[in-house]
């Protein structure tokens, strides 16, 4: 047992994220041995936009759960790009809404041979560890347990009822 295993939930946090940057990686490295220019954090945007053709920042970053300045940066890096461009709703001036250009919809149509890889290839992963299988299930019961739950107030109050009184003995 190496030492992220043997601590638990002490290294959630760093466990989860160093899964995800290897994960990550390799995804970004099946992109260009493709010769693909695709940024695997990309997905979200261009698979919602894909499914709708346009939503506004607000409606993407709604859907992909990350604050509206955390998708208003990674609009402006696919715009700088010239992946996605933005337009004025018509039937409210305030809202801006992205779609792709031409040039995204053909990255799009490139990328998705590789997605379809992905899932194929995760099914693989899954048939030689049947434990993976637990994995995604496992994944959203946990985040609807931190939607329900204050995490740090359930902390704190641990500290308070059941440390702090054992240290004063």
């Amino acid at each position: 047992m190496n030492l992220y295993q043997s601590l638990g939930y002490l290294v959630l946090g760093s466990r989860l994220r160093r899964l995800s940057e290897n994960f990550l990686a390799e995804i970004n490295r099946a992109y260009q041995n493709e010769g693909i220019d695709f940024d695997a954090s990309w997905f979200p945007v261009f698979y919602l936009l894909s499914k709708n053709g346009s939503l506004s920042i607000k409606e993407l970053s709604e859907q992909m759960e990350v604050s509206h300045p955390a998708a208003s940066q990674l609009i402006t890096n696919l715009k700088n790009k010239k992946l996605v461009t933005s337009a004025t709703c018509t039937d409210d001036g305030r809202r801006q809404l992205v779609q792709l250009t031409d040039s995204g919809r053909v990255l799009l149509a490139q990328i998705l041979p590789v997605w379809n890889a992905i899932l194929s290839a995760m099914d693989e992963v899954h048939a030689n560890e049947p434990a993976c299988l637990e994995l995604l299930p496992s994944i959203s019961a946990l985040e609807n347990a931190f939607r329900s739950v204050n995490l740090s107030d359930r902390i704190n109050n641990k500290m308070t009822l059941e440390l702090k009184p054992a240290a004063n003995e």
